[in-house]
């Protein structure tokens, strides 16, 4: 009686979708370590709508408990959350993926710590503060099979993903002979970054850099993209410090020039812009289209008058930097060496960044090693 009864129970069960035994890990939200709250842009993830139920954060590294205790009022978070400790974090609240806002020059640290472990680690931009630091990363990542990805916030942006498309699929625009990315703000004092975030961002040790890292790095990347993966030819980089009463350290002025076969590339990164910008211009040998915003579009043709166009954001989960990542851990998206977030493509921004910085010291166009 009772065995005729289990096995209707099994019958039903199965008809209706549910596993007795398990449950559906690829439902269930990746768990996600926080390591640092000292860069800003950690407020894109408290501050971010979790429709999806893709990611729970489980743990937060950060030992500064004044800031800690900061977000924890600004976003009510669970004071068990919180660990001064990275490797008691990681291993009591065992996350699948680490996210980092710490100083750029903690990322190797971080990857030596999360990749013997199995743990996924997805950095802000750069991937580095060197090339050398890189490499290392790399070799980890690689070693111990866990994905690393850098994200920028551009890399989200629709109208990016359009120009691409329009130029490998519209023969109108023709081949690309020029890109030009601009980058920027009035400064991360001008628009009242905190203490945390300025005091490392203006540290050449620990930034490596100023505006040519924090917003060089964004050209680079965008123009290794548009290239598919095609290192430059030769790189050469003026920087200058236009406050350097208030940036003493660092350069707050960049412009970097990329060549290609056929291409020129050209980088602008500003701390002295009069308003904040990340756009992209793109010519090719017959129009030319242009990212205004992420979103917003131009074109222009031999045939066709100025165009403006507004697109509607990307779709889930190419759209927020937490729903890819959680992708990526589970599977549901594969990164290719050409994507914007992939350890190839940073690794070259690395080496433009690495040859910039050379060419601005030295004054002399930096030849790369293809």
């Amino acid at each position: 009686m009772y065995s005729k009864i289990l096995f209707f129970c099994l019958i039903l069960i199965f008809l209706m979708g549910i596993h007795p035994t398990a449950s559906n890990a690829q439902n269930e939200p990746v768990r996600i370590g926080v390591a640092g709250l000292t860069h800003d842009h950690v407020h894109w993830l408290f501050g971010r709508e979790n429709d999806q139920n893709d990611i729970m954060i489980v743990g937060i590294y950060e030992p500064n408990q004044e800031l800690w205790l900061r977000y924890k009022e600004m976003y009510d978070l669970d004071p068990e959350l919180h660990f001064t400790d990275l490797s008691e974090m990681l291993n009591q609240a065992r996350p699948e993926a680490v996210t980092a806002f710490g100083p750029t020059f903690d990322h190797l640290k971080l990857t030596e710590t999360v990749a013997p472990m199995g743990i996924h680690l997805m950095v802000e931009k750069p991937l580095a503060v060197n090339l050398d630091h890189a490499i290392k990363m790399k070799q980890l990542a690689e070693e111990h099979d866990i994905h690393l990805i850098t994200n920028y916030e551009t890399t989200w942006y629709a109208s990016n993903h359009e120009v691409k498309g329009l130029f490998e699929d519209d023969s109108d625009y023709g081949n690309i002979r020029k890109v030009v990315v601009n980058d920027g703000h009035e400064g991360p004092k001008e628009i009242g970054v905190s203490d945390e975030f300025l005091s490392w961002l203006t540290d050449p040790i620990l930034n490596g850099g100023g505006a040519i890292m924090d917003f060089g790095c964004y050209g680079a990347n965008l123009i290794t993209w548009l290239m598919d993966g095609q290192e430059p030819v030769s790189v050469t980089a003026v920087t200058q410090t236009h406050k350097p009463d208030v940036y003493p350290k660092v350069d707050d002025e960049a412009t970097i020039i990329l060549t290609y076969p056929g291409v020129q590339g050209i980088i602008q990164a500003s701390w002295n812009w009069p308003f904040s910008r990340k756009d992209m211009y793109v010519y090719g040998e017959t129009g030319y289209v242009f990212s205004l915003d992420s979103v917003t579009m131009e074109t222009r043709t031999h045939e066709e008058p100025v165009q403006r166009t507004s697109l509607e954001p990307r779709n889930y989960p190419d759209n927020d930097p937490f729903s890819y990542l959680a992708a990526v851990v589970r599977g549901d998206v594969i990164i290719k060496d050409s994507d914007l977030s992939s350890l190839e493509n940073n690794m070259i921004v690395m080496k433009i960044l690495e040859a910039a910085k050379k060419s601005a010291e030295s004054g002399e166009t930096i030849i790369l090693n293809n």
